[in-house]
This record gives structure tokens, sequence and C-alpha cells, in this order.
């Protein structure tokens, strides 16, 4: 199942679309060990016909599962694109595709998304990270390269 209008349903009057759309059928082609899908993509769109082209406007939201780049911690990161506007114009050099009076809105969904993820997914802006005390030792140790710059060689 992709995001789709139906071309006809426009020509009187625009469309509403609000539903949820599969994470498989994005095809997002998440390469990230750091990021997984898990939960479908939430939409609430409006559709109308405009001069030689479509006007979408609305919200996307996708929620990710991710793992803090500096601590490990696992956490929800939401996606969304609350003021999402698309125009798709249907003559033309740019012209959007129609395949049996339909066009397809899941590739332009699918970039706009992949441009909001994180490069690195991070708990919290302060995240201190991995905690680096040892056993008897105070968290206050000198850093390793004061210790190398003891040396005499």
């Amino acid at each position: 199942m992709a995001l789709k209008v139906n071309l006809r349903h426009l020509e009187e009057h625009g469309l509403h679309l609000k539903g949820d759309l599969p994470v498989e059928d994005l095809d997002l082609g998440l390469r990230d060990e750091m990021m997984s899908l898990g939960k479908p993509l939430r939409y609430d769109l409006q559709v109308e016909a405009v001069a030689h082209g479509l006007l979408v406007q609305g919200k996307l939201e996708l929620a990710l599962d991710c793992r803090c780049v500096r601590c490990l911690k696992s956490f929800e990161k939401r996606v969304e694109l609350p003021h999402w506007t698309l125009h798709l114009p249907l003559e033309g050099e740019e012209k959007a595709p129609v395949d049996n009076d339909c066009v397809d809105l899941t590739p332009y969904a699918r970039e706009d998304i992949l441009l909001e993820f994180p490069q690195h997914p991070v708990c919290k802006p302060d995240c201190a990270g991995l905690k680096k005390d040892r056993p008897g030792k105070p968290s206050t140790s000198p850093a390793a390269w004061n210790e190398l710059d003891k040396l005499k060689i």
C-alpha cells in the first residue's frame, strides 16, 4: 500500500487523507544500527488540485527507535513535519508520474522524512556518555594525555 491520490476524486473538491502507512511501504532503506523503525508513518493531509498540479499540505509523523551514540541508552525520537507542504506539477518536465489516474505521494514523503532523521541520535543534548569510572578510582583521575606527559623518554 502506498500513499496515493486519485486525480478523479479531486475534480470537484479537495481530498482529506488521514491514516497510517506501514514503514515497509516507505522503503526508507535504513541501514543505521543506532536507529530502527517499528511504528507506521502517521499522516493527516489535505490535497487540492491547483493550476496544472497538486498542492498537498498537512502533517507527517514517524517514531524512530534509537540508541544514543554517547551512552547507548535506548530512546524514542519522533520525526515530525507539522506543516508539510508539497507542490507537484502534473505537466511539464518536472511532472509527477500518473498511474491509472493516481499520483503516489510516498516518494516525496520519504525524501522529506529522511532529511529529518538525526545523523547521530543523542538521548539528551547534555548526555555525558558512558561512565568511565573504574572500581576504586575516583572520577577525577587525570586524563590519559597527562599520564603520557609524565613519561621521560
